[in-house]
């Protein structure tokens, strides 16, 4: 008997130290936001934090499924798994109980589950280093450790709430700029993520990704990655002219790439295919003045030019071509 209560003992004295004992996992303390748009029905997560390309282990999402962060000791199968999780049916309270049950780095974790109804779970474990919380509702949830001060968390609820007009990838970013001015990660900062998905799976799901930009290493990733966000939805607009031109409505593709420029007005690509779409649409001279520019800024452009005809791509007579090449 008694050598049964000292086994006992023992086996409970070594459970509470495998609860205790700190995970091998990589850290990623950070900040991080999940949210769905309630109008489009998009789903998103987007990050900051200072370690080096933060993006490829807290952010995971799935079309029509949900969105997952996980965080501070990252546990990346909590991405994959709380997505099959979601997919089998369970609620992201389900889901994040689940993959917990058997974690014994708990204690040290960050997650937060978000789904395709907007629902959302989140937990920030007992040793998660300070300033650490999170605050949820309805379409979201924002979650944080190792902050600088306790007004971070604040911070990125409130720009959740009061950003509701805008585009979700605008509005992710919002809230990740909000938390860097009350001070961000205590760390500084070093690299930033944003992922979209689409609200529902299509049948070609390499499309369900709607935006996945990330910013690896830089000084001021938020600040980078909303610079390329601005950049991603100019080249929005240049795919839309690019439709266009497919199908003849030349007036529309000159709106939509004159849309882009106006986003990217140093983007000499932007420019350039402008000008070769008015140079088909037989507005030679106005794409003769637009491509001097632009060969005067880089002289391989004019070599491209003259390689278009030949694939199909510039449909313009001998004589104009000479003069798009003068």
């Amino acid at each position: 008997m008694k050598k049964t209560i000292l086994i006992l003992t023992c086996l409970l004295s070594l459970s509470a130290m495998s609860q205790s004992k700190k995970p091998s996992d990589p850290l990623a303390h950070t900040y991080s936001i999940v949210a769905r748009d309630a109008k489009t029905g998009e789903m998103a997560v987007a990050v900051q934090s200072h370690w080096f390309s933060v993006g490829t282990a807290v952010s995971w999402g799935e079309a029509g499924v949900g969105v997952v962060a996980t965080q501070s000791f990252t546990n990346k199968s909590f991405g994959v798994r709380g997505l099959k999780l979601l997919k089998e049916g369970k609620s992201p309270s389900q889901a994040l109980e689940h993959l917990l049950s058997d974690d014994d780095g708990e204690a040290f974790r960050q997650v937060a589950i978000l789904d395709a109804q907007g629902r959302v779970a989140t937990h920030t474990g007992a040793k998660c280093i300070a300033e650490a919380g999170h605050a949820n509702g309805e379409n979201f949830s924002v979650q944080a450790n190792m902050m600088l001060n306790d007004k971070v968390i604040p911070a990125m609820e409130e720009a959740w709430k009061n950003n509701d007009t805008l585009p979700l990838a605008e509005r992710m970013v919002a809230v990740l700029k909000a938390a860097q001015d009350q001070g961000g990660d205590i760390r500084g900062r070093q690299s930033a993520a944003l992922l979209v998905v689409a609200p529902k799976a299509s049948e070609e799901p390499w499309n369900d990704k709607l935006i996945d930009l990330r910013v690896d290493d830089a000084q001021s990733p938020v600040q980078e990655l909303s610079r390329l966000l601005k950049v991603f939805r100019a080249y929005e607009f240049m795919n839309q002219g690019d439709l266009h031109v497919e199908t003849g409505a030349m007036k529309e593709a000159m709106e939509s790439y004159n849309n882009a420029m106006k986003l990217f007005p140093e983007n000499l690509e932007m420019k350039y295919w402008t000008a070769i779409t008015l140079a088909n649409d037989k507005s030679i001279e106005k794409a003769k003045e637009m491509l001097q520019h632009i060969y005067a800024k880089d002289p391989n452009w004019r070599l491209l030019t003259e390689r278009l005809p030949k694939v199909g791509l510039l449909n313009v007579s001998e004589e104009e071509l000479k003069m798009l090449l003068k």
